[in-house]
């Protein structure tokens, strides 16, 4: 008791990035998937691949079959997904960053079964995995 009556100020500190740490963790939108997960998802059928990268990017290299919303498109293009709704949405961009934002988006728009392509394209093709042009 004595040591953290001596050190309530370090304890505090501790459990307070602790904490934040955990809240920022938890507060990423939606699943995360590796490529080989995406892949079998992909695979299994029944979903929607979204690359939210700029036309530019997605014309250098997308995975098959991927519809490209950009990012700052999503808000006002999110109606032609009305129909994906039933099915698991897998969002692509070049390394994730994007792609956790649209995933928020698409969560609150009221899709339920979102998943973030992890590093996206940059880590799909690491993984040795073909992309369309």
């Amino acid at each position: 008791m004595k040591f953290i009556l001596d050190h309530i100020f370090t304890i505090v500190i501790v459990l307070a990035s602790g904490g934040y740490l955990l809240f920022a963790g938890l507060g990423r939108g939606g699943r995360r998937a590796s490529p080989l997960e995406a892949t079998q998802l992909i695979n299994r059928g029944k979903t929607t691949i979204v690359d939210v990268r700029t036309p530019e990017e997605f014309a250098a290299g997308h995975l098959r079959d991927a519809k490209n919303i950009p990012l700052a498109d999503l808000g006002t293009r999110i109606g032609e997904l009305e129909k994906s709704k039933s099915r698991a949405i897998i969002v692509v961009c070049q390394s994730g960053a994007r792609a956790d934002k649209a995933v928020r988006q698409l969560a609150a728009a009221g899709f339920a079964d979102v998943v973030r392509l992890d590093g996206g394209i940059a880590a799909w093709q690491t993984a040795g995995l073909p992309v369309a042009k």
